[in-house]
């Protein structure tokens, strides 16, 4: 990726999650992409940073202050099972992470909200398939 894509990523990362937070604000400067593909909304949010394969190596990983992490180790690290309710949670914004909701990792809930008029069976269509395309880069 050349030095000015770079710059346009990564300024993209840090505004979005600025945007997307504000109710007023009815669309963000983010891609719509089909609720239906995990797969597709994967490569549109979470690839420049997590990599195509999940395992944190994105081409905006290293401008971040703090790593992203390996998506491919989520059940690895949880005693062997995929945590689908955690990983859907932190998707949405729901609870605590020390990532997800920075000025370099977006909170997706508030972006997914901005699509379809708010519609919740979307944002949970989205939030589903996203989740399992993640289940399924996890190591072997």
């Amino acid at each position: 990726m050349n030095h000015p894509a770079l710059l346009l990523v990564l300024a993209a990362s840090i505004v979005t999650p600025a945007l997307a937070q504000d109710p007023a604000i009815k669309r963000v400067p983010t891609p719509y992409v089909s609720p239906a593909s995990g797969v597709e909304m994967y490569k549109a949010y979470c690839a420049s940073c997590h990599g195509p394969k999940g395992t944190g190596d994105g081409p905006v990983a290293s401008h971040l202050k703090m790593p992203p992490g390996d998506l491919t180790l989520l059940a690895k690290n949880n005693k062997g099972v995929f945590p689908a309710a955690r990983v859907a949670q932190v998707i949405r914004g729901e609870g605590v992470s020390l990532t997800h909701g920075t000025e370099d990792m977006p909170v997706w809930g508030p972006v997914f909200r901005s699509f379809n008029d708010r519609k919740e069976s979307a944002i949970h269509q989205r939030v589903a398939n996203l989740t399992k395309h993640i289940a399924s880069l996890q190591a072997k």
